[in-house]
């Protein structure tokens, strides 16, 4: 009989536990109803310093508010918006008031996503100078209006632009949630019916489209109606054969996904798409282990009852959140084993402007690649991939050359985008995607300052 090993990680299945909302002194007299009710969640989400100070009471830090106030008002891309359900899963062995609950908020790996704070960010290079709003220029590859067309046989249809929450990296800060003081949004000009009647024309016209992802925003704040209509609508193109619908609120807000008329539409459109023999499968966003509850599992179960075919998660990493083999190892059993979400991809955190803090280098990626394989079973092991500008997602070991001094990697494609129909070097270029600069080698730095200071503007949140 052989020896017990020791593993660099070792596994144990963690039996989930909703935290106790009524810790929290502003939910002290809610009551489970009312928890696992939907329309409470969304009336009382937190979008300001002031609600965040109600709910949480004299617990937090004054400090701790400022800092935030300092963030909103020169850093953050994205307003505040955040569920109850996502605020009770930080700290959530600490009471506020009881002492060391500021330093374990500050320290919770969802608040460094959720609720970023201006001393969480990099006062060096707060942005990478090739930082943009739209950095993987969607909007530029749109068919029509919320219709990105990027790769050969898949759209992006963006149906509205707003989420039940807003988390501090969204890749889609240029159009998704409302201004803050240093980042405006890109509005869509066409009426919401227009926009969707008109991508169903342009899928009926063009029959190489075969995989549709239905994102935002969020599809949990499209009014389930119209949301039950346009999937439909895609169901009844003859060459869609693959649906996915794109929520981080079955995370952030279970209750939207337990509610009686959602899993009944759910039911229908599972039945619509096996007659088809087409799928469905809804793909949420899970940053961290401690944010899989009870809840989070019963709305990922009720969905697999209605009939789709799987529920899976791409996450983001991010330094702070899930920079560890073992963070992502615990994410990734903690889905399988507690929800039955399949474990799927794991982002290089795009560059969009005040995101250097939570980015990681290629190589950390790559690293982090090579410590999780073998743990999980092959079909839910996660591809680590960077989505790289106007080239599209790619496994972070296949970049053609990287150059780790300068923090540039080069990537190559084997397709087209829709901007590059005419582009006969599409195919042959080497697309360039950078590392951090503050992670580099002084020669890196070095020649990164000489680079500004010789023209090359240093992007904020323009």
């Amino acid at each position: 009989m052989s020896a017990v090993v020791d593993q660099p990680y070792a596994y144990q299945r963690v039996e989930l536990t909703e935290p106790d909302w009524r810790r929290i002194p502003g939910w002290s007299e809610v009551t489970t109803a009312e928890w696992e009710s939907a329309q409470w969640q969304r009336a009382h989400c937190v979008k300001n310093l002031r609600q965040l100070r109600e709910v949480l009471g004299a617990g937090l830090d004054e400090a701790f508010l400022a800092d935030l106030d300092r963030d909103q008002r020169e850093r953050a891309t994205m307003s505040m918006l955040v569920p109850p359900q996502m605020l009770n899963t930080m700290a959530a062995s600490d009471a506020p008031g009881q002492p060391g609950f500021t330093e374990a908020f500050y320290a919770d790996p969802v608040r460094r996503y959720m609720i970023p704070v201006f001393s969480d960010r990099r006062t060096d290079w707060p942005s990478h100078p090739y930082a943009s709003r739209d950095s993987l220029h969607e909007a530029e590859m749109w068919a029509v209006e919320g219709l990105t067309h990027r790769y050969p046989t898949k759209v992006l249809a963006e149906v509205l632009p707003t989420c039940p929450q807003y988390c501090g990296h969204c890749t889609r800060m240029d159009l998704v949630g409302n201004p803050t003081a240093s980042a405006g949004k890109l509005k869509f000009g066409l009426p919401p019916a227009d926009r969707l009647a008109a991508m169903i024309d342009y899928l009926r016209a063009t029959p190489g489209v075969r995989d549709v992802v239905v994102s935002g925003g969020d599809v949990a704040n499209l009014p389930w109606p119209r949301l039950e209509a346009f999937v439909g609508a895609l169901l009844d193109v003859d060459s869609v054969r693959d649906i996915r619908l794109a929520t981080k609120a079955l995370m952030g807000l279970p209750q939207h996904w337990l509610a009686d008329d959602v899993r009944a539409g759910m039911e229908r459109l599972g039945a619509k798409a096996r007659e088809r023999g087409a799928n469905i499968a809804i793909h949420t966003h899970v940053n961290a282990a401690q944010s899989v509850t009870p809840l989070v599992a019963r709305a990922a179960q009720a969905m697999l009852d209605t009939g789709i075919r799987d529920v899976r998660n791409q996450g983001v990493l991010l330094r702070g959140v899930n920079d560890s083999a073992s963070a992502l190892l615990d994410l990734c059993f903690t889905l399988l084993d507690g929800a039955g979400i399949m474990p799927y991809y794991f982002y290089m955190c795009d560059m969009i402007p005040g995101s250097e803090h939570w980015r990681l280098s290629l190589a950390e990626a790559q690293e982090l690649q090579h410590q999780i394989m073998g743990y999980l079973p092959g079909f839910a092991t996660p591809r680590v991939v960077c989505d790289v500008p106007y080239v599209g997602k790619r496994w972070v070991h296949q970049v053609s050359r990287y150059d780790a001094d300068l923090g540039i990697s080069y990537w190559t494609k084997n397709y087209r985008t829709g901007v590059e129909a005419e582009d006969p070097l599409a195919l042959s270029r080497e697309y360039a995607y950078y590392d951090p600069i503050y992670l580099l080698p002084q020669r890196g730095q070095a020649w990164w300052r000489a680079r500004v200071a010789g023209g090359l503007q240093l992007v904020e949140n323009a």
